[in-house]
């Protein structure tokens, strides 16, 4: 049975940087086994499955190794898929999906915008020892204190399967080199490094090992708690955001109450059918 795929790289104008997210246009729902192997077989941090239902879509991702509650990369590529390829000519197409709620994504002059739910996170005063191990090699070597620069995360934030530890400067989060053993030993929590940018609001990279994802290029979801981190930090409602990592890619985020838009560019890579 041939099934459709779609390569897009996602939160970038051109091709190969961003995050690349496979999307599979689906008629009906196939067996949950079936929809992890194809993920696994993608072997990209996410694919996005959608299905019709009359005026929206119904919206699941999976990692190649399971099933997750939010994605935003793969939201803007599965948005671009079918404002750019299914369904030319509309401004926006809703997404229902099974743990976030409804997901808008819309045509915002040369970007597309996302309609995400704001997931503002709280203080962790007694983080897990694998965390700030984890975190403790850099470029430099492994130092005694956690980023081997002298200095501890200013602060670790957290939410319900998310670690953020925030550091003051973007050098730290460049340097940072993980150990994806001990952040593995987090399951399933993913963990967000972040700081104030040098050229942009705030900067971040984020690990999740234990989901199949040891560092992800660009992750939409964080930004749903990075947000609104850095908005009531820094006093704006509207911020741009770069995630530094290897392939890289930016954002621009607005925080409006219980709500973040999240926007950024995709491009399309790769288009075919995989046979299953």
């Amino acid at each position: 049975m041939p099934l459709p795929v779609f390569h897009v790289d996602a939160f970038t104008a051109g091709p190969f940087t961003g995050n690349p997210a496979a999307v599979c246009p689906l008629v009906e729902w196939l067996d949950d086994d079936l929809l992890r192997a194809v993920a696994a077989e993608n072997n990209l941090s996410e694919t996005a499955y959608l299905v019709p239902r009359g005026d929206h879509y119904e919206l699941r991702w999976f990692t190649p190794r399971c099933e997750v509650k939010l994605c935003g990369h793969a939201t803007l590529a599965s948005g671009w898929v079918v404002l750019q390829v299914l369904k030319p000519g509309r401004g926006s197409v809703r997404f229902e999906t099974r743990s976030s709620g409804t997901l808008t994504v819309s045509h915002d002059g040369d970007l597309l915008a996302m309609d995400f739910p704001t997931l503002a996170p709280w203080p962790c005063p007694n983080p897990p020892a694998a965390l700030l191990e984890g975190l403790e090699k850099t470029i430099g070597g492994l130092g005694k204190t956690i980023g081997g620069l002298g200095k501890a995360p200013a602060a670790v934030m957290q939410i319900e399967d998310n670690y953020f530890a925030v550091f003051e400067r973007e050098e730290e989060v460049r340097r940072i080199r993980p150990d994806f053993r001990l952040l593995e030993k987090l399951h399933p929590a993913g963990v967000a490094i972040t700081a104030p940018g040098e050229n942009v609001d705030f900067v971040s990279r984020y690990f999740a090992p234990s989901y199949g994802i040891p560092e992800d290029p660009v992750t939409g979801s964080t930004h749903c708690s990075l947000a609104p981190y850095w908005a009531q930090r820094l006093g704006k409602t509207n911020l741009h955001a770069r995630q530094v990592s290897e392939r890289g890619g930016e954002l621009w985020c607005e925080v409006k109450g219980e709500r973040v838009i999240l926007k950024g560019s995709a491009v399309l890579t790769l288009r075919g059918e995989l046979l299953i």
